[in-house]
């Protein structure tokens, strides 16, 4: 913060804003606010536009609230009480706001000299702000805050702050639905929006429904800068009229409720296209650009020179624009001055005539066009999230009785969020409950024992974005459940003997797994389960082994060919496996088998540097496939941080608290989300 402060750019920007401060007059023409301020902070009351109204003044066009009065009043209260022109107050408090969005845009980008290049310096916020004096800086400025506590997840001061910028100028009420579509559709913050509400619901109760009461009421009931929604139309026939403005404004909603799972800069940049068609499609208030200038920084930021070089264009524009159609306000140096520069803009005006504005209007608003076009293809279009919502993450789950499947699908849904993830399991679709006598002749393993192709059915039904019926098999029982109904989900992950078995049960997925395992530890860890959990007796869970290794050789194992990654368990001491009771918890080496690399280098130097384990690497001779072998314990701690290095953009898939795992399990979760990452770059360069 040191050097945004220090940096020469932020001086020339503040002496700017000071000279103006300066020269500007609180009777400037387009300035109402100046006197407004003068005369209600003189007798204090809660109702100040009563007092206006009875000093002989009139309400504006524009329906400021409470808190537009209250950001103000205590430099112009200090004014008043030190003798000093109430627009010195009134100007330090826009700088105040200025400074403040400034440091808000900073914390999101951490760039001084972009920031300061695209933002501080902007001639849209300087003309807008110091030379024409108007303040849609401070709503936007409480907006902004509330989009920073909302990347934080401190919702409730989110909803507090989006109600008084609601209240300092009604117009912000655009963005709620937005707030609301993020928080409804991201389902790993959903949780928070109840204290969303909370917020805003606080602060409409105590900033907004008292502004209802006051004369001020007569600002939002004749109010005609609503009528600049309807200008814009299109006449259908002669009875029928398209209203473009609302139009447009319900098809971005709409746009962005189709967002399966929008992430926070998604969210941002949506919000930021609302305003901009706002402005593009009415004929906007000076002021009302200031709402636009957020998205515009962070859309430079995020694009090339082209982006910088409109951005630039289109402010100068407007400010080329504005000085040649509003009045100058009164200059302290001499009116002479103000009366030059008045008389040379009506000049101008007059040399350009009617078609020479209107055609300056027209290129602005085709540069504004032609950056929503860019904004939409370069920040909503390429992004992740937007892409994913197209159509789920699908994860195939395959393995031998007792490999882990299920605990690795536990462990990846504890990552992602149940919220998030939609599961099924191969045990779901056997053909018989468990007392059935067709499972005297036919083991689990064997394909004709399990109504795979409604596996594939149910797969495809949730991959396409709709839901499914489902039986839910009980080990306890041995029975199926009552059908229910299973939505889908932003990941989809299938687990079973059979899961890979099928070519179109392959097809679906996006990563598919096979967890191999030493077969004796996979006896030794199915006694664990089956006895110590279930109850069954030893001797009948090494005879089902035995019956069931034919199958197993036959169905089961080939899958391994089929998957793109294959993780093996194996134990460092067999010899502990069959020391009888299990009294000491065996320890494990993992095997890793991945089809197409799985950033191995990278991967390696977390897993030594950051969790101290010891690592092999091998290739095939065709260098087609990697082979790591992993030895050691990490913590989940180790785990987070290695998952931080290695996959950053996954992390912003992850549950708000994702749940990382210990010791082997966990790295199996990291290995299985460096091919998350793999996958999904692979399928949205598709």
């Amino acid at each position: 913060m040191k050097k945004l402060f220090s940096h020469p750019m932020f001086s020339i920007g503040l002496l700017v804003r000071l000279i103006l401060i300066g020269l500007l007059l609180p009777q400037a023409s387009m300035n109402w606010y100046v006197p407004f301020l003068e005369v209600t902070t003189q007798r204090f009351t809660l109702d100040p536009w009563d007092v206006w109204l009875s000093q002989g003044g009139s309400l504006p066009a524009f329906p400021y609230g409470y808190v537009m009065w209250l950001a103000f009043l205590p430099l112009t209260m200090l004014c008043n009480l030190v003798n000093l022109p109430v627009h010195y107050g009134y100007g330090i408090t826009l700088i105040a706001a200025d400074i403040t969005l400034l440091i808000i845009l900073h914390k999101f980008l951490a760039r001084e000299r972009f920031v300061l290049a695209t933002y501080w310096l902007s001639p849209i916020v300087v003309l807008a702000t110091y030379w024409l004096g108007l303040n849609d800086l401070i709503p936007v400025t409480l907006l902004c805050l509330a989009l920073y506590y909302t990347r934080k997840l401190q919702l409730m001061p989110a909803g507090i702050l989006c109600g008084a910028a609601i209240s300092a100028k009604l117009s912000m009420v655009l963005a709620v639905p937005f707030f609301l579509i993020y928080l409804i559709r991201n389902r790993a913050v959903h949780r928070l929006l109840p204290s969303y509400l909370k917020g805003l619901g606080a602060a409409i109760a105590i900033l907004i429904l008292p502004f209802s009461f006051s004369s001020g009421l007569n600002m939002l009931v004749h109010n005609p800068e609503l009528n600049k929604v309807y200008e814009f139309a299109l006449k259908i026939g002669d009875d029928t009229t398209v209203y473009v403005l609302p139009m447009s404004y319900l098809l971005m909603l709409y746009a962005a409720w189709r967002v399966r799972r929008p992430n926070f800069d998604l969210f941002n940049a949506l919000l930021g296209l609302g305003f901009l068609l706002v402005v593009l499609l009415t004929p906007a208030s000076p002021g009302w650009f200031i709402w636009i200038i957020p998205l515009l920084v962070f859309y430079q930021s995020a694009s090339d020179r082209i982006a910088i070089v409109l951005v630039g264009a289109f402010s100068i524009l407007y400010v080329i624009l504005n000085l040649l159609v509003m009045p100058y306000p009164a200059l302290t140096v001499d009116s002479k001055i103000y009366d030059e520069l008045n008389s040379s803009a009506a000049w101008v005006t007059r040399e350009l005539g009617m078609s020479g504005m209107s055609l300056l209007h027209t290129v602005i608003a085709t540069i504004g066009l032609i950056l929503t076009i860019r904004i939409w293809r370069e920040t909503i279009s390429t992004n992740d999230y937007f892409r994913l919502s197209r159509k789920p993450f699908v994860i195939g789950i395959s393995g031998d009785s007792g490999a882990g499947k299920d605990t690795l699908a536990d462990a990846l849904t504890g990552l992602f969020g149940g919220h998030s993830v939609a599961r099924l399991s191969g045990d779901d679709y056997y053909l018989w409950d468990q007392q059935k006598p067709m499972w005297q002749v036919m083991t689990h393993l064997n394909p004709m024992a399990n109504d795979l192709e409604r596996f594939f059915r149910d797969l495809h039904a949730l991959t396409d974005g709709k839901a499914t019926l489902l039986r839910h098999y009980n080990s306890d029982t041995g029975m199926m459940s009552r059908p229910l109904s299973v939505k889908s989900n932003h990941f989809i992950i299938a687990s079973g003997l059979h899961a890979l078995y099928l070519p179109t049960l392959r097809s679906c997925y996006d990563l598919s797994i096979y967890l191999d395992i030493d077969e004796e530890l996979r006896r030794y860890l199915k006694l664990q389960r089956d006895v110590h959990q279930r109850g069954e007796s030893a001797e009948r869970v090494l005879s089902l082994l035995e019956k069931r290794e034919p199958d197993s050789v036959q169905f089961i194992r080939p899958q391994a060919a089929h998957a793109d990654l294959v993780m093996s368990l194996q134990p460092i001491h067999p010899r502990m496996l069959r020391s009888g009771e299990g009294r000491h918890p065996p320890r494990f080496k993992l095997f890793v088998r991945s089809l197409y690399g799985l950033n191995e280098l990278s991967l390696t130097r977390v897993l030594v540097g950051i969790c101290g384990l010891y690592v092999d690497i091998n290739t095939n001779k065709e260098a087609t496939e990697v082979y790591l072998t992993i030895e050691g314990e990490p913590s989940s701690e180790d785990i987070a941080l290695a998952a931080r290095l290695l996959v950053p953009r996954i992390i912003e898939f992850l549950d708000i608290a994702p749940q990382w795992k210990d010791g082997v399990l966990g790295l199996m979760q990291l290995i299985t989300l460096s091919h998350i990452s793999q996958a999904l770059n692979k399928r949205l360069l598709w």
